[in-house]
């Protein structure tokens, strides 16, 4: 190999680094009333970790905690990663103009805020109905793409001074798999406009105080959706949600001083405490590698397993009221049990075919693979049920008699979390066998992106 292949092949990786697609994280800022610069500089670390390009920070009006942004901005500049507003108008209604004009330009020259072609990106969680958008766009001179789901993207985009469109359809209504027919919908209205894609892993709410308690099916959608989106190729992605427990779709840490959603919305309990999603980071850098390099050689440092379940069988505790879907959003509702899955899932990054086995107390069942990489490298996934089944759960991946990689996970029980009441929680308990599985750092060239630069050559030199 000739050092100009090596310098070329130093070009192209380091050059692909410069990406026109992005993937975002919605980040609830009303959580973040109590955080510390430690732990904003934790969130960010691990977003950036994950191949995140930035937190789109969801506001509500009266709720802006300008000390909390303060910090947000100053860490994200020393880190080198990005934030833009997602201005909130359904939480309290809509914001005054004026108010969101002088936020805007208060931060979109900051080095830290997301531009797209130089402009400063704006977006929105609902305020279609608002007639103030085109003198907010005037003048904050802003990319402008909003989630304006209630109307629909044919009414959306029929607003000239819209550039693009985010929708807020990720999960799937009634007891059915997710697919792109909403997706192709935006496609089609936006008419080569820009399209920012969804993607949740779940969702589950019961907070009687805010008017919500119902639960969509999530089983497997979070790889399900990823392999829409490589598939798909928006131009965007924003993942929902970083850090809304209240929702159960959090893929950030867990923060005890940020889960005042539960008292405020009188929740029966706290669904989300030692129920940790960090697992669902683990393949991010793989996926998002992926979504952006479609064709890029896949590189796997690292062979690793998630898994997610639910930690009691569906018809062990009461619903307390929730509901499959919700007639508040235009749904067909069932019961949970229609909709949910008594399952373990479970997802696997391999370099070559393995074999799944599942433990639950003292059952151990082989498992199946449901979907498979078609040249064998990448991520495979599948699920065994687990119904009447109880005890700790361990999924391990062999090949051979080696055992490649295995969690050891949460018991499922047929003790409910309220005991007196016996409610059930619909959320998931996630975990992963080890550390993140990168391709490239799409973030600068990190020492260990370097290192896989470096063992790359030396396969191509044929001198490793």
């Amino acid at each position: 190999m000739t050092l100009l292949r090596i310098f070329i092949l130093l070009l192209s990786w380091c050059g692909g680094q410069a990406q026109a697609k992005a993937v975002f994280a919605h980040f609830m800022v009303g959580n973040s009333a109590k955080y510390s610069n430690h732990d904003w500089k934790h969130d960010i670390q691990l977003a950036l970790k994950a191949h995140i390009d930035a937190f789109a920070l969801n506001m509500a009006h009266n709720t802006i905690l300008n000390e909390s942004l303060e910090k947000a901005f100053d860490i994200a500049e020393d880190l080198d990663f990005k934030l833009f507003f997602s201005f909130d108008y359904a939480a309290n209604g809509s914001w005054p103009k004026q108010d969101t004009i002088d936020l805007m330009n208060q931060y979109k020259d900051h080095p830290a805020y997301y531009k797209h072609h130089s402009k400063p990106f704006l977006s929105t969680f609902e305020g279609a109905t608002s007639h103030d958008w085109p003198e907010i766009k005037n003048r904050t001179d802003t990319f402008f793409i909003p989630d304006w789901s209630s109307i629909g993207p044919e009414a959306a985009a029929n607003n000239s001074y819209v550039d693009g469109l985010f929708s807020w359809d990720a999960w799937p209504a009634g007891p059915t798999e997710m697919n792109t027919s909403a997706d192709e919908a935006y496609r089609y209205a936006l008419q080569g406009r820009p399209y920012m894609m969804p993607v949740s892993p779940w969702f589950y709410t019961n907070l009687p105080g805010f008017d919500k308690n119902w639960v969509w099916r999530g089983d497997n959608l979070w790889h399900d959706r990823w392999q829409q989106v490589i598939s798909f190729q928006p131009e965007f992605v924003e993942i929902i949600s970083w850090n809304d427990y209240g929702e159960s779709h959090y893929i950030g840490p867990l923060r005890q001083k940020a889960f005042e959603a539960f008292e405020q919305g009188d929740a029966p309990f706290n669904y989300a405490d030692n129920m940790p999603h960090d697992g669902w980071r683990t393949f991010l850098p793989f996926v998002i590698d992926q979504y952006k390099n479609p064709n890029s050689t896949i590189h796997i440092p690292k062979e690793n397993v998630v898994s997610w379940y639910r930690l009691h069988p569906v018809s062990v505790c009461t619903t307390n009221g929730t509901t499959g879907n919700s007639k508040t959003q235009g749904q067909i509702e069932y019961q949970p049990s229609q909709l949910l899955e008594d399952r373990i899932m479970y997802s696997a990054l391999l370099r070559t075919p393995a074999n799944v086995t599942v433990t639950i107390g003292k059952d151990t069942v082989p498992g199946s693979w449901d979907g498979v990489p078609t040249d064998g490298r990448g991520i495979y996934h599948g699920s065994v049920p687990f119904t009447s089944k109880l005890g700790k759960v361990k999924v391990a991946i062999t090949r051979g008699k080696k055992e490649v990689a295995s969690i050891t996970g949460n018991p499922i029980t047929s003790t409910c979390p309220r005991k007196e009441k016996g409610v059930q929680n619909y959320n998931a308990w996630v975990g992963t066998s080890g550390a993140d599985c990168t391709m490239f750092m799409s973030k600068g060239l990190g020492i260990f992106s370097f290192g896989v630069i470096i063992f790359t050559l030396l396969q191509e030199l044929d001198l490793f």
